[in-house]
């Protein structure tokens, strides 16, 4: 194994090093999650932390880490026998982003379970983090079904493997630190709740500090091992500390007065369940073990918050992460106990709890502060409508508006592509997937991974006299197992391409518009799809986002989205198609939906409508799957939008259709139309 990089050798990344240590002594704390962009010392200080971690005692010979003071009764490889047990270091296990399921959870042998009545279980990552760390890199992109095994085990501190009525349970208790950049996309609020605390990273800015950073890496790279001894006594300095913060940790009091601090604080930023309350209480009290304190002070609750709460007050991928802090201190102020006299508090109130303030000295915390629109456009002269006719009725063109907020998201119709594919797991379209119902069986392709029993049976039955064991039990040969198939869901490439022109600025609509993209990108986010934003107006089209899995990106662009000028509605869906040809060569098996957000005029050129007509068949000759979002509205209505669909072979819904509750019209869904086409 190679020399990992001291703890102590980083450079900067305090929260990130205080969040890992903190775990390292209280790992009841639940793990932190860590945010950042790329090459932030993320992966390298985790990796680190094992170093500085306890030996484990352990059970010998044990698959699963038993203790030998109190072993797991339920251990496969059990039951222990009382013997001393021996220590080995804290392991720290990699969990890789593409992982099987059976590498993950462990795997039966099912072959000689069903003809030997053995439970032949090779144990996965989950037994062998026991007691240990969980370490999963870009934990964001981890698959649905593998997010769903890891909330389990944490839930329950066991690891269940159940296959055609044969089950191992096996003790999972660990760790889990995750990391991850945003810009590829966001957690599961399911899994982001499981983590206990979360910090921020970033590149430092300073110069002599980023100077600092590089001198040390290329020391490190040159010479690992004497890099490593040259850090090796502030190494065993932090690894006594810790120790001793363990060891104090039990003796630490957690007073009535900064508990009750810990609920109103959780209480004024209104986070969902308790968990939050619990993880600041544990985060405090590792936070007074580690200052070396026995009881915990005003001022540990308030950098518990901040490292446990941020992610924990985010209602949707669009809320920014965070604290207000000013909010934070004076919660604590007005919940302080009486009879705190921390001298570290930052500004301890002397009226304790008293609720005569009101609060009145809060700030608003307006999330659409910055997004009242300017009511005109003065700072657009460079665009004083040279370019001839009006765009809209009753509205002249070539004016560029400046951008408008969106309205308030909604539910929506669910939206999916026809057929049956193959792409990555998700929970939009249907698709072939090692998880789902069982729609049939075939010959195993490389491992067995879900044997379908019944299959199996019949083709084992047939040959049974052959075998010698005709009426004395079932032999199951290799060439007998059958893999279930099943159908699930997959999560698609849903490229927007909005329509920001003129006409569309036209009675105001673009804030309706811009609510229901948000609307889409929101339901994108939980079918984990990857979304791409493609915008036209005046004379061109641009992609305003390129395919990612980051709807938080895709939600900043539309916000900034300015209006203005005329509708090259088909240099829009020829950059479209530009966009698609690409992720077809890229990625193959993840099908695209392409959402089309506009009124359906196309002026600028010659013969607009005509060159639009002629961009949608070209999408239909490929077989893409559309929809077009009519966004038209008033008593006289063109139907343009509608026709642009036929042309797309895909279908129209207006903006009230969208809604999943509306009852106008008939259901529509892309879905029908492919049925139809």
């Amino acid at each position: 194994m190679s020399t990992p990089y001291p703890f102590t050798a980083i450079v900067g990344q305090d929260d990130l090093r205080l969040g890992l240590l903190l775990n390292a002594v209280s790992p009841a704390v639940g793990g932190v999650l860590v945010r950042g962009e790329k090459g932030t010392a993320k992966s390298t200080a985790v990796r680190a932390l094992a170093a500085l971690m306890p030996e484990v005692p352990v059970v010998p010979g044990c698959r699963f880490s038993c203790d030998p003071v109190s072993p797991d009764p339920a251990c496969p490889d059990g039951p222990h026998a009382e013997a001393a047990g021996v220590s080995r270091p804290a392991r720290t296990v990699e969990l890789p982003v593409g992982a099987s399921e059976d590498r993950l959870v462990g795997a039966l042998d099912i072959e000689r379970a069903l003809a030997e009545g053995v439970k032949a279980f090779e144990p996965g990552l989950l037994a062998d983090a026991h007691r240990g760390i969980l370490y999963v890199d870009e934990v964001n992109l981890l698959h649905d079904h593998l997010v769903d095994l890891l909330l389990d085990a944490a839930a329950m501190g066991a690891s269940y493997v159940e296959r055609e009525g044969v089950s191992v349970r096996h003790a999972a208790r660990f760790l889990l630190v995750g990391t991850m950049n945003p810009e590829e996309g966001e957690l599961r609020p399911q899994l982001l709740d499981r983590f206990g605390l979360t910090v921020e990273v970033s590149a430092s800015r300073d110069t002599d500090e980023r100077v600092e950073v590089v001198r040390r890496r290329l020391a490190y790279d040159d010479d690992p091992e004497g890099f490593a001894a040259r850090w090796a006594e502030e190494e065993g300095v932090l690894r006594e500390r810790i120790a001793a913060a363990r060891a104090l940790l039990p003796r630490v009091v957690l007073g009535d007065g900064v508990l009750r601090q810990i609920a109103a604080t959780c209480a004024a930023f209104e986070v969902d369940g308790m968990r939050a309350d619990i993880v600041m209480a544990r985060t405090a009290t590792a936070l007074a073990a580690w200052a070396g304190r026995e009881e915990v002070t005003a001022d540990d609750v308030r950098k518990a918050a901040l490292l446990a709460l941020p992610h924990r007050r985010r209602r949707n991928p669009f809320d920014a992460p965070g604290l207000d802090e000013d909010k934070l201190d004076q919660t604590l102020d007005e919940a302080g106990p009486q009879d705190d006299h921390d001298d570290d508090d930052p500004d301890p109130g002397p009226d304790g709890g008293d609720d005569g303030g009101g609060g009145g000295g809060v700030p608003p915390q307006a999330d659409g502060e910055d997004r009242t629109p300017p009511q005109g456009s003065e700072g657009d002269s460079p665009s004083p409508a040279p370019e001839g006719t009006p765009d809209a009725p009753g509205r002249p063109a070539g004016g560029e508006q400046q951008p408008v907020a969106a309205a308030e998201p909604f539910r929506t119709k669910m939206l999916s592509v026809p057929g049956l594919g193959e792409g990555a797991a998700g929970r939009r379209s249907r698709a072939r997937t090692e998880h789902g119902r069982t729609t049939g069986a075939r010959r195993p392709e490389g491992a067995l991974t879900k044997l379908h029993l019944a299959a199996t049976v019949q083709a084992a039955a047939p040959h049974q006299r052959a075998r010698g064991r005709a009426g004395r039990g079932l032999v199951v040969r290799r060439d007998d197992l059958r893999q279930a198939t099943r159908e699930g869901r997959e999560g698609n490439l849903v490229l927007f391409v909005v329509d920001a022109s003129g006409s569309m600025a036209a009675r105001q609509r673009m804030s309706a518009v811009k609510g229901a993209v948000l609307s889409l990108l929101l339901d994108a986010y939980q079918r984990r799809d990857k979304v791409g934003l493609v915008t036209f107006r005046g004379k061109e089209a641009e992609v305003a986002l390129p395919p990612t899995s980051s709807v938080d990106a895709a939600a900043a662009r539309l916000e900034s989205l300015p209006t203005g000028g005329r509708t090259p509605l088909a240099a829009g869906l020829l950059k479209a198609h530009d966009v698609l040809r690409v992720e077809r060569l890229r990625d193959p098996s993840r099908r695209p939906l392409l959402v089309v957000v506009t009124d359906g005029r196309a002026t600028g050129g010659p013969e607009p409508v005509a060159l639009a007509g002629r961009a949608g068949r070209l999408h239909r000759s490929e077989g893409t799957a559309s929809v077009v979002v009519d966004c038209e509205s008033g008593y006289v209505r063109l139907g343009l939008a509608g026709e642009l669909a036929r042309e797309l072979g895909g279908t129209a819904v207006t903006l009230d259709e969208l809604r999943a509750d509306s009852i106008a019209g008939l259901v529509k869904d892309v879905t029908a139309a492919g049925r139809a086409a």
